[in-house]
């Protein structure tokens, strides 16, 4: 099994080395790099409107690698009495790391089962700020929206796709056997879809076991042309080598 990791770097590039260590052959190309948000000086004046009972999620524990050390240079603290939730353990973990509060957060990696938490239910009327990237879902705030909540999206860092020669990559990865190939958003999966020339696509890609990180991507590889798709039980690494076994 010859493997390609889209999973951007350090993670992607953590999964190959955990991958070769298994006896594995594994590739990484990332299909989208980070920059710092554009809305990080923002954010602590932001803090400063927030009332007890407020809610702040974490989407992704990228978001608290940018925000939680402006924070710390910033000097300013994260506030007490609000209640702070992510979506999954990694996230949650970066997040307690930086308020040093409780976090909630469900045992499924996705939007779907955060929004089943019993202290998302009741919120109208209540501040919700979303750290998140530039880009992503809209389904978590939305949901919020309706059960009557204020949301606010802060952007904490960009997603910048990487610009690469789509035949020149096909080639190389069908030279190297590609028969396996890692996506970890919706996001990279049309980077990936729309990167591979058509013929490549059909004679190749189309034809590889797809791993994906929820029953949605699944949907939308399918969508796609995939057949052969894996879901993986969540989005961290320690996931992705149980979908290999």
């Amino acid at each position: 099994m010859s493997i390609l990791v889209t999973r951007p770097a350090p993670e992607g590039q953590q999964l190959v080395e955990r991958l070769r260590l298994t006896g594995r052959q594994a590739w990484h190309l990332p299909l989208i790099e980070f920059l710092p948000g554009r809305q990080l000086s923002e954010f602590c004046s932001s803090l400063a409107t927030l009332t007890p009972d407020d809610r702040i999620i974490a989407v992704s524990a990228r978001a608290l690698t940018y925000v939680g050390p402006f924070l710390q240079a910033a000097d300013t603290s994260w506030p007490t009495e609000v209640h702070y939730f992510a979506i999954g353990k990694n996230s949650a973990l970066a997040l307690h790391h930086y308020c040093q509060q409780r976090v909630e957060f469900p045992e499924n990696s996705i939007s779907e089962a955060l929004l089943d938490l019993p202290l998302l239910e009741n919120i109208a009327g209540k501040n919700c700020v979303i750290l998140r990237g530039n880009t992503g879902r809209e389904h978590l705030g939305e949901t919020l929206q309706s059960r009557g909540a204020n949301v606010t999206y802060f952007e904490c860092y960009q997603r910048v796709a990487i610009n690469y020669h789509g035949a020149e990559q096909a080639f190389r990865w069908r030279q190297k056997g590609i028969s396996t190939i890692i996506v970890t958003s919706g996001e990279m999966l049309n980077l990936l879809y729309e990167l591979i020339p058509a013929l490549d696509r059909n004679e190749w890609l189309l034809h590889c076991r797809l791993v994906v990180v929820s029953k949605r991507l699944a949907t939308l590889a399918t969508d796609f042309g995939w057949r052969d798709i894996i879901v993986a039980d969540g989005a961290d690494n320690d996931a992705l080598l149980r979908a290999l076994r």
